[in-house]
């Protein structure tokens, strides 16, 4: 099903208004930095100059000008992110799937994040926003934007310094699997580090109580690294039929994706570059195109059901 804004006449009203809105923050905002960049300007060149008053003076004026117009922009810019998101992202989301909801201020929690073991590092700082909850058919699924760092501290001559990096920052996804799994079973990108990781897991000793799985699809094996605390479960979920699903479902990705199983949910971390659901503060609302990669997005998610047959129940739960 595509969606588009053309035959919706309702959509298109409230976007106009949300848009004379977004031209009023915009303006306020440009305005904002120009004042901000006058007072640098000012200051530097009063510097060079070799009037260092005037500097302080000339350039703090319209410096703090430009800062407050920002800060007093603030709660419309919110308002109007929070009216996309409820009014705009939620009404095409009904019009994909009446079961889609979305809460921008819920999402994936920090223990389910580490507790899906998708990735070897917990995160020191975490942050989870948009979570969206629906079915597709019999499949109960949510996915959620998450963005989770590592610190680390190093010691320099003047003390620490702190520095912070991803571990993921992109999309997770779960479905409801319809099969209570003994063991875990994690399918990660064959990256340097976990090629690495498979071949001492392999010939030297085991990752805790996961086992490289080998399986019969030397494009799979090319293209991920398996682990399984349960190799027989691990070789029965991941039947030629699904390793296919899976494969095509990655070469439709942007960014390599990694999978796991555990319990009776299967999980799936999607990175991306974006923040999704934000509306647009310096472009057009009318023409919808930010809209329209959000709807895709969505979809995508909302596709994995049938792209990975979820729906077909060929085991009842345990």
């Amino acid at each position: 099903m595509q969606f588009g804004i053309e035959g919706n006449v309702a959509l298109q009203q409230v976007l106009a208004t949300m848009d004379l809105e977004r031209k009023k923050i915009a303006s306020t905002q440009i305005k904002g930095y120009i004042f901000i960049l006058l007072g640098i300007a000012i200051a530097v060149i009063c510097f060079i100059l070799g009037f260092p008053i005037p500097a302080v003076i000339g350039g703090l004026i319209p410096f703090i000008y430009g800062a407050v117009l920002h800060y007093k922009i603030g709660d419309d810019l919110r308002a109007y992110k929070n009216a996309y998101k409820r009014d705009v992202i939620g009404a095409a989301l009904k019009f994909l799937d009446e079961s889609l909801a979305l809460q921008p201020g819920a999402g994936i929690d920090a223990s389910e994040f580490v507790y899906t073991q998708l990735f070897t590092q917990k995160p020191d700082r975490y942050n989870t926003e948009d979570l969206v909850t629906g079915s597709a058919g019999k499949t109960r699924f949510y996915f959620a934007e998450v963005h989770a760092e590592y610190k680390t501290v190093t010691q320099t001559k003047n003390g620490t310094r702190t520095e912070w990096h991803d571990i993921f920052r992109g999309i997770i996804f779960a479905a409801d699997f319809n099969k209570n799994f003994n063991g875990i079973t994690i399918v990660r990108p064959k990256g340097f580090a976990n090629a690495l990781g498979a071949w001492f897991s392999k010939n030297i000793f085991s990752f805790g109580d996961s086992d490289v799985v080998k399986l019969e699809n030397p494009d799979f094996d090319k293209t991920f690294v398996t682990y399984g605390s349960d190799q027989v479960e691990a070789r029965y979920i991941l039947t030629p039929a699904m390793m296919d699903r899976i494969l095509t479902l990655n070469r439709e990705s942007k960014y390599e994706i990694t999978l796991s199983f555990i319990e009776s949910r299967m999980y799936i971390a999607f990175p991306l570059n974006r923040n999704y659901f934000e509306p647009p503060v310096f472009k057009s609302l009318i023409n919808a195109e930010t809209l329209n990669d959000d709807i895709t997005a969505v979809k995508f998610m909302y596709d994995i059901v049938q792209e990975l047959d979820l729906n077909t129940r060929i085991w009842g739960k345990a």
